[in-house]
């Protein structure tokens, strides 16, 4: 699998690199996942894979070539401010996916007390 930068461009504002790539994949004939493609990125742009979120990757019809897009960020803060939720978590691997589930389904201990009935004011008698 081969990784090309096509287009690369640095947003201030939000701390990133945005890419454009493209991906020659005859070595293995179909898609690489994101996981793949987010490790080669890293590689070529020297930086921790933890930073990079693959946005978008399709392979082009009749081709073993597939074009996409990226977001390299300068910290790992500022991902989780600017991505949202579902891509980051289909950028994370399956083992942090299952410990995430679990996490998730765990009951949570409610915060207030529940609020005693009123009770129930005397009827006056007429």
């Amino acid at each position: 699998m081969e990784v090309k930068i096509t287009q690369q461009q640095y947003n201030p504002l939000l701390k990133r690199k945005e890419i454009a790539f493209e991906v020659r994949h005859e070595q293995t004939r179909g898609t690489p996942s994101r996981l793949e493609v987010r490790q080669k990125l890293a590689e070529e742009l020297k930086t921790n894979p933890e930073l990079v979120y693959v946005k978008r990757i399709e392979t082009r019809t009749g081709t073993m070539t597939a074009r996409g897009e990226a977001n390299a960020y300068d910290a790992i803060e500022q991902a989780r401010l600017v991505e949202p939720q579902y891509i980051i978590e289909r950028s994370m691997p399956k083992e942090k996916k299952e410990e995430a589930a679990e996490k998730a389904e765990e009951p949570k201990k409610p915060e207030k007390p529940e609020k005693a009935e009123k009770a129930e004011k005397p009827k006056k008698e007429e």
